[in-house]
């Protein structure tokens, strides 16, 4: 198929408002050079709270004819924004690419990928369940399909090892084949734990199957208004944007026909260097309309927001100033930036804190000028601060779907509004000695199951739940353990029972637990134990006691006669 290029100038020219000079480190650039040019200019950005989210879907992802209704790409249910970050019912917050491939979010990696809404989507939540965390492909026969989102098996030659795979509709290929190009560029540096598309060994980030269906899907389903809208949307917000989307040429230069090719900006293949920038200054970051919302806060919480600024040719020092409203709540570090800081790549990282005294809605203004600006440019900060959340510890549920590697955590759901799960799971091998503690989210309050595909023969699963509010977490709920003989479903802290009895504690358990302390209610040590085992009884006197013993999350509370 012939495939028509085009300047990239003249995209850029006509279809959005992109800051002059915004794509000036990728000019001259080929293959890996190019990648990692892409990685720099899209890395730095506002990384937001996720329970802010769907006060910024409200922002990227309504339909221009009609702003109040959720424009989703899974299904063709009609949905509307409600206002407020409470969410739409029936919808999740998706993550396209899974977060699970990198495992959520963590300390060392993960948040920014976690709350970038360059891949993040309001999706309808039947859609969203049964594609699971599978990979992009085309699908062969059908496990799923409401007309827009299939699941099921993967033709010949895709799926990456996979027996699932998601195909969107024809509509929306190109646009989840642009935002997985985002993605691999701008987290080049994760590890990925599941490796059906991605690859932790080449350069290029993606597996040969995948490159192959994702320039094809990004071919045949060209720039749409709605991404570009959207792009501009994302801009406002997150102050970043996805390159795939203003040059839509570019991934050939990567990944496609154009691999090996130099880019340059003016017209593909004439050099033309820009890369010096010789104009009046500019601010290309933030731009003039940026809202940033902090969404709800916890009275007694604070929240720290990154914005990056950035700009070209600036000639004298920018000013900084908080001002109007409900100033007094928000802070910054500095009140100026240096102009070399400013002109730099990768711009001036300011961040700017939320701390509430009271409870309510704030507004403020953040101001930018000097620099040899023409004018300033005005950021909204806007923040809601409501009460503590009061959170009821979970109930954990027996796992189901237990076969081979496969089993489904489970809990109650909570009673009050939460924004997420938390699952804590710990691995005990076969021997009982190396552990492996994990902790993994659920992509909203309304899920109440967690799948995992991982665990090995001989060893043994326990998990136990929390549910997250705006920054505050329930206790912990009670444990559920997978015994390395197949046990399944036990409730509480078993495959330990501790049982009171006349003069002691009964203990019994299925399988050895390990070390037990016991403590009176004064909190002294009053008896250890270097393995418990089944039948095995604790002589005590008349009391209360505390029994903690190394695989249950909780003490035991047992009354002694």
């Amino acid at each position: 198929m012939a495939i028509a290029l085009f300047a990239a100038t003249a995209w850029l020219g006509s279809q959005a408002a992109i800051p002059a000079g915004y794509y000036n480190s990728l000019e001259g650039k080929s293959g890996q050079a190019l990648k990692d040019a892409v990685h720099d200019l899209v890395t730095p950005h506002t990384v937001f709270s996720y329970s802010s989210l769907w006060i910024y879907f409200a922002q990227t992802d309504c339909q221009a004819e009609d702003p109040s209704r959720v424009w989703d790409m899974y299904s063709d249910r009609t949905y509307y924004f409600r206002g407020g970050a409470s969410g739409v019912s029936g919808m999740h917050k998706e993550h396209s690419l899974p977060k699970s491939w990198w495992g959520g979010y963590g300390e060392t990696q993960g948040y920014a990928g976690y709350t970038d809404i360059n891949h993040l989507y309001p999706a309808d939540g039947d859609a969203n369940m049964a594609k699971s965390n599978f990979p992009l492909g085309e699908v062969s026969r059908a496990t799923f399909d409401n007309g827009v989102t299939r699941v099921g098996s993967p033709k010949t030659g895709q799926g990456g090892g996979c027996n699932s795979v998601f195909e969107p509709d024809d509509r929306y290929k190109g646009d989840f084949a642009r935002t997985y190009f985002y993605m691999a560029c701008a987290y080049q540096q994760y590890t990925w734990k599941y490796t059906y598309m991605l690859n932790n060994s080449s350069w290029k980030s993606f597996n040969d199957w995948a490159i192959e269906l994702l320039c094809r899907w990004a071919r045949n389903d060209a720039v749409s208004d709605k991404e570009v809208d959207r792009n501009e949307a994302v801009q406002r917000c997150q102050n970043n944007r996805n390159p795939f989307i203003d040059i839509p040429q570019l991934f050939e230069y990567i990944w496609g026909d154009r691999q090996g090719q130099v880019f340059y900006l003016n017209e593909a293949g004439t050099s033309t260097d820009t890369t010096t920038y010789t104009g009046d200054p500019e601010l290309i970051a933030p731009v003039q309309g940026t809202v940033l919302d902090f969404g709800e806060v916890a009275l007694g919480k604070s929240l720290d927001y990154t914005l990056y600024i950035k700009g070209q040719g600036l000639n004298n020092p920018l000013s900084l100033q908080l001002y109007r409203y409900d100033y007094e709540m928000f802070s910054i570090p500095v009140t100026s930036v240096s102009r070399t800081m400013a002109n730099s790549p990768e711009g001036y990282p300011l961040k700017i804190t939320y701390t509430p005294t009271a409870t309510g809605e704030h507004v403020a203004r953040l101001l930018i000028l000097d620099g040899g600006l023409t004018g300033s440019v005005g950021v909204e900060l806007r923040a809601r601060c409501v009460g503590v959340p009061t959170l009821i510890q979970l109930e954990a549920l027996p796992a189901t779907g237990i076969e081979g590697t496969n089993y489904v955590a489970n809990w109650r759901a909570a009673q009050e509004d939460v924004d997420y799960y938390v699952i804590t799971r710990t691995v005990y091998n076969k021997n009982g000695g190396e552990t492996l503690t994990e902790t993994f989210t659920t992509d909203d309050g309304a899920t109440t199951s967690y799948a995992f595909d991982d665990r090995q023969p001989g060893e043994t699963h326990t998990y136990y739940v929390q549910s997250f509010r705006l920054g505050y977490m329930s206790d912990p709920s009670n444990v559920i353990t997978l015994d390395s003989s197949g046990i399944t479903g036990i409730e509480a802290d078993k495959p330990l029972q501790a049982i009171a009895t006349d003069g002691g504690i009964l203990i019994k358990c299925s399988e050895n637990v390990g070390a037990a302390d016991v403590y009176d209610m004064a909190g002294r040590l009053v008896r250890h134990i270097d393995s418990l085992a089944d039948d095995m009884v604790i002589d005590l006197p008349s009391g209360i006691y505390l029994l903690k013993t190394a695989t249950s999350r909780t003490a035991w509370k047992i009354a002694v006669k």
